[in-house]
């Protein structure tokens, strides 16, 4: 019979599979197969690039930005090795998301966890066949313009959401653990 810092020791050491690691692959999967399809839709069959901005809605527009940096457009690469060190990055950040996820005691981190991964190499992908990330979602009111987005990016702000409630509902003393 294993003492509790056995125990404690054997969850900790794990960093590839656990609990929820099927759960949290069939997310990331699920996740980038939407993205990407979607991306390539707009790309190639709809053309989005020979169209330009497309208004589906009062508030909402279909427009093509190659986005050469992060989150709202910040530390722009124009060259290759910045791009690379963005591809890298991700996957970095990816792995540290995943052996977290392996960690996860709860369905809902593990989602949460499962989606950032599924934005970050959805993105990451962009960067890799196209050097940029393609947004297309550009939500106005008024003279209000919110950034220009993509699906991924919808993945990765549900799941930064979903972590903080996690974070808030478990308490300082879980979060510390």
């Amino acid at each position: 019979m294993m003492n509790h810092t056995e125990a404690a020791a054997g969850h900790t050491g794990r960093w590839a599979w656990g609990h929820y690691s099927f759960f949290v692959c069939l997310i990331v999967l699920t996740g980038v197969t939407f993205d990407q399809a979607l991306k390539f839709w707009l790309l190639h069959d709809f053309d989005l690039a020979a169209k330009g901005p497309v208004a589906l809605l009062p508030v909402f527009d279909l427009v093509l930005v190659w986005n050469r940096g992060i989150s709202y457009g910040l530390f722009q690469q124009d060259s290759n090795l910045g791009r690379y060190l963005l591809i890298a990055l991700t996957t970095v950040v990816s792995i540290g998301l995943w052996i977290w996820s392996v960690r996860a005691e709860t369905r809902f981190l593990a989602l949460a966890l499962a989606l950032i991964i599924g934005g970050a190499i959805g993105n990451g992908i962009d960067r890799a066949l196209y050097g940029a990330v393609v947004d297309y979602a550009h939500f106005h009111v008024g003279s209000f313009s919110w950034y220009v987005f993509n699906l991924a990016d919808v993945w990765i702000v549900a799941g930064v959401v979903g972590l903080f409630y996690d974070g808030f509902k478990s308490g300082p003393i879980s979060a510390a653990k």
